[in-house]
């Protein structure tokens, strides 16, 4: 495994994005956590903000701590375009020789930070942070978490990481193959591990929030769980498709034995509930496989359309310039840093 330079450790640039979408009531704790974490690490690092449309008072308070801070950078959206978007925006905007990935909310422990740095500079690419617990969750968010890794797992022909969020640290190299993915339909865990490159986890167990609500209801965490399944296998339509083959096999047999039994026996009219209960559960299948069918052509259709991820209402820089040591870094394009 090729290993990174160590000759002059300061050398290196780090660049903390964090992705905030009405965060008022924590920020401010958030930031002063994660800027004693990176006073203590011996490395060039600085903090980029993506605020994702906020409608509180989260833009005022970044502004504030960027005034008191001159390593914070603040990346502001035009409007609220996810979380997907907000994080892919912060990739193209970040020029440095790491990465890091984390929420504002203070569920992934900045603390762990210097675990991920010390991991990539044993030369891997992608360090996630791995829960081995969840505090403050419902045991029914718990369990469809931990059932929908498992189904995607099974469903995908490439390995994703159970139990894992966003919380990671990107190598350059990492981060200049996920500026290419340009697709509007993005579930951001399935990329990261689909990009390759060596990858290892990092133990921790995920705190409970320190203030304020999830902005993931059920209803949103549903969605998201079939963007993920859509845009990395067509599993549902093999599914549906060997689901019906089945079903049109026995259904085949059965019509035989109903038209060997009449030539034989003759039948008298009956069986209506029978017949009743077989139409309403082929239909309902056949309503079911349309709908999935639907899934793929409406995101199809929102790919052709090709427009752009975001726009960015404005991008206030750091006070401070960080070079980055991979001399072969380029950056994000000009059309990527504006939203194409």
């Amino acid at each position: 495994m090729m290993m990174h330079p160590q000759e002059n450790v300061s050398t290196y640039t780090l660049t903390v994005i964090v992705p905030v979408y009405n965060e008022q009531s924590v920020l401010e704790s958030f930031h002063r956590r994660l800027s004693n974490v990176l006073v203590s690490l011996k490395i060039d690092a600085k903090i980029l903000y993506v605020n994702d449309g906020s409608s509180d008072g989260t833009l005022k308070i970044m502004r504030r701590l960027r005034d008191s801070d001159e390593k914070t950078a603040i990346l502001d959206l035009s409007r609220n375009f996810g979380k997907e978007i907000a994080i892919s925006a912060g990739l193209d905007h970040a020029d440095s020789d790491a990465v890091v990935l984390i929420d504002a909310d203070l569920q992934d422990p900045p603390e762990l930070i210097p675990a991920l740095v010390e991991r990539w500079r044993e030369g891997f690419d992608v360090v996630y942070a791995q829960r081995t617990e969840r505090a403050g969750e419902s045991s029914l968010k718990k369990a469809t978490a931990f059932g929908f890794y498992r189904v995607i797992q099974r469903l995908c022909d490439f390995s994703i990481p159970a139990d894992t969020g966003d919380y990671r640290l990107l190598s350059a190299r990492a981060v200049r193959a996920m500026r290419q993915f340009r697709e509007r339909h993005r579930f951001m865990k399935g990329l990261f591990a689909w990009i390759g490159y060596p990858q290892t986890a990092v133990a921790y167990q995920r705190e409970a929030r320190a203030a304020g609500a999830s902005k993931f209801t059920y209803w949103k965490l549903w969605n998201f769980a079939l963007e993920g399944i859509t845009s990395f296998s067509v599993g549902p339509l093999k599914i549906a498709t060997y689901l019906g083959l089945f079903i049109a096999f026995w259904a085949f047999l059965f019509a035989g034995w109903i038209v060997l039994k009449t030539m034989l026996y003759g039948e008298p009219v009956q069986g209506y509930p029978t017949m009743m209960t077989t139409i309403l559960l082929l239909g309902g299948m056949q309503l079911t496989a349309i709908g999935l069918l639907g899934e793929y052509v409406g995101r199809i259709f929102n790919e052709t359309k090709r427009r752009p991820l975001y726009f960015v209402n404005c991008y206030e820089e750091s006070r401070v310039t960080t070079h980055t040591a991979d001399s072969a870094h380029p950056g994000a394009t000009p059309d990527q840093r504006h939203g194409a």
